[in-house]
């Protein structure tokens, strides 16, 4: 298969672990995005449980753990992950407020009715936005919050080019009017919606990469896969800058019935 037509699934998962536990964020996103978000939150305590499910190295988690009341745990697949997200948490005197596991999204270690919050930037694509607004729902206390960002088209109709990459990546991408309605069939009251700045997307998320790609391609100098794969990683930040009016990042906030 050419690098035109490759998705991130078709590579070697090891070597994205690595890749992405050199930047701070695994996927667009941003402080102030994440504390807009909170924002829409109203039910915290210093008793409150939330989980941030494919937390990653923890960029948001710790945006959350300094400015939410309550307790996180961090879940995510990969241990190199998780270390690094507890190394942060311990750097920035936030052990006694958020702890990364490594876990599956498919298999959470959470009892019915526990969590205040479930947190999710960038990462429910793993299982899929209808299944883990789903799944998530009954974890979540009577009044609780989802909180979770997803690709979504900003119109439409779009060029067929990024019509098709999204597709082979995602195929679960759909309007943002389609997402809400997921989310109330769930059984969430829909508190808000909003757009990730694209500064999300270039600031925060590809240009970071621009030093992660140089210092990978030297220490894998003539390795196809990781050649290939930080190719798709450029072609992505160009697809985006290409047609970034028609899709992006949107943050969806309901509240459990």
């Amino acid at each position: 298969m050419s690098n035109e037509n490759s998705s991130i699934h078709e590579f070697d998962f090891n070597l994205i672990c690595e890749y992405f536990a050199s930047i701070d964020r695994q996927g667009p996103g941003s402080p102030e995005a994440t504390l807009k978000a909170l924002g829409f939150i109203d039910n915290l305590t210093d008793e409150s449980r939330i989980a941030d499910i494919g937390c990653g190295t923890g960029g948001q988690t710790m945006t959350l753990a300094q400015h939410a009341r309550g307790f996180i745990t961090g879940i995510d697949l990969f241990p190199q992950f998780i270390d690094l997200f507890n190394a942060q948490a311990a750097r920035l005197h936030l052990s006694e407020k958020a702890k990364g596991v490594v876990g599956s999204m498919e298999s959470l270690p959470f009892q019915p009715g526990e969590l205040d919050l479930i947190w999710s930037e960038g990462a429910i694509y793993n299982i899929g936005f209808e299944r883990g607004i789903n799944e998530w729902h009954p974890l979540l206390k009577p009044g609780g919050y989802l909180a979770v960002t997803e690709a979504s088209w900003f119109t439409d109709q779009r060029p067929a080019e990024i019509e098709t990459f999204w597709n082979d990546a995602y195929p679960q991408i759909d309007t943002i009017a389609a997402k809400v309605a997921l989310m109330q069939q769930a059984g969430y009251v829909p508190v808000a919606t909003f757009i990730l700045p694209e500064t999300c997307w270039t600031d925060h998320f590809y240009q970071p990469q621009e030093k992660a790609q140089a210092d990978f391609l030297r220490k894998y100098a003539g390795n196809a896969t990781a050649e290939a794969f930080v190719a798709n990683e450029r072609r992505e930040a160009r697809l985006y800058d290409l047609y970034k009016q028609y899709y992006g990042y949107v943050f969806y906030i309901g509240k459990k019935i």
